[in-house]
């Protein structure tokens, strides 16, 4: 008997209303911080593989807390969101469960995955480089963001963004506080302008001729690109060129949108089985294509747009090791100055 529907296919938070039924079809409630229109066509087609509907709750924020206050009688099965530093929060606040699959497992590689099944990734940006097309640049570590040679030259969004928290907590794996501290206060001594805007305001400052580069997120090219930003942001996509940086010692940094099985999950195996329809090559394909993100799994086709950039080696250094530092690196933003 399944005890809970969600009676709309999406609601925003606080909409959600239970009835009880003794004949439901087979069904997956996800509750996520991600814009469900950002999905639905791999519900769409999820739907149409298995029959198994699927109703999505939309919340801005409180995601864990929703859950927890939920208790037992959550219809969550799924819980999604952007950034594995969210993933983990939900972990520590206990509102997930391990789940063992031979599917997820072989298709997510290790480091994208929380090591006791509580989270996986479904998609990945990464943290690229943009420069001026007539830049004579082809190649670029993380390391040389501070270089003395970058100085009024470098545009990036605030230091406290989670885009960039996550750059640097990345960094700190790598190098260390100390190390990190002198990095960072380089890197602001080479900004061409404050710290702030978003990600697309780089390619559109390198148009401008405010900046020579700018770190910002791989997906914005496709978006800027692809026309559906308008022709402005079009412009601001074709007066850049890509380059996929490293750490010397690494590979280029990334960040997921990814998901868990909630811990009192009313339909955990048609949750699980969402979660391996989300990562086959199917699936993973119109991830590409809806949003111009990497697949996680090996092999899976990459939209156009962002395969020309060159194959992507990501770094090798575990996400859940990463979101470790997070504080750490907000502590250094603040400590240094980066976004005054």
């Amino acid at each position: 008997m399944n005890r809970f529907a969600i009676t709309k296919s999406i609601l925003v938070a606080g909409s959600v209303a239970l009835m009880g039924g003794t004949a439901a079809a087979a069904e997956v409630n996800i509750y996520t911080t991600r814009e469900p229109g950002l999905i639905q066509p791999l519900l769409d087609s999820f739907k149409t593989a298995t029959g198994i509907n699927v109703n999505t709750v939309f919340l801005k924020d409180g995601l864990a807390e929703r859950v927890a206050s939920e208790g037992e009688s959550s219809p969550a099965d799924i819980l999604m969101a952007v950034d594995a530093g969210n993933l983990v929060d939900l972990v520590e606040k206990g509102v997930t469960q391990p789940v063992t699959s031979t599917v997820l497992n072989e298709s997510i590689p290790a480091q994208l995955r929380d090591p006791q099944g509580n989270w996986f990734a479904l998609s990945m940006r990464a943290r690229v480089l943009y420069a001026a097309k007539d830049l004579d640049l082809e190649s670029f570590n993380y390391e040389d963001l501070s270089d003395p040679k970058w100085k009024g030259k470098v545009c990036i969004r605030a230091g406290q963004h989670p885009y960039n928290t996550a750059l640097f907590a990345d960094y700190i794996a790598h190098h260390g506080v100390e190390d990190a501290e002198e990095w960072l206060t380089g890197l602001k001594a080479n900004l061409a302008r404050k710290a702030a805007g978003g990600d697309r305001d780089g390619a559109k400052d390198i148009m401008g001729g405010i900046c020579d580069i700018a770190i910002a997120n791989s997906y914005y090219v496709g978006l800027m690109r692809s026309g559906k930003g308008g022709p402005e942001q079009a412009a601001w996509g074709e007066a850049i060129k890509i380059i996929l940086p490293t750490f010397k010692e690494g590979g280029t940094q990334v960040n997921i949108s990814g998901a868990a099985v909630a811990k009192h999950a009313p339909n955990k195996e048609e949750a699980i089985k969402l979660l391996e329809y989300l990562v086959s090559d199917e699936a993973q394909g119109i991830y590409a294509k809806a949003n111009y993100e990497y697949p996680v799994k090996p092999g899976a086709p990459t939209d156009p747009i962002i395969a020309a950039f060159g194959e992507l080696k990501i770094d090798p250094t575990p996400l859940i090791e990463v979101v470790k530092f997070r504080k750490q690196a907000s502590e250094l933003v603040d400590k240094v100055g980066f976004d005054n």
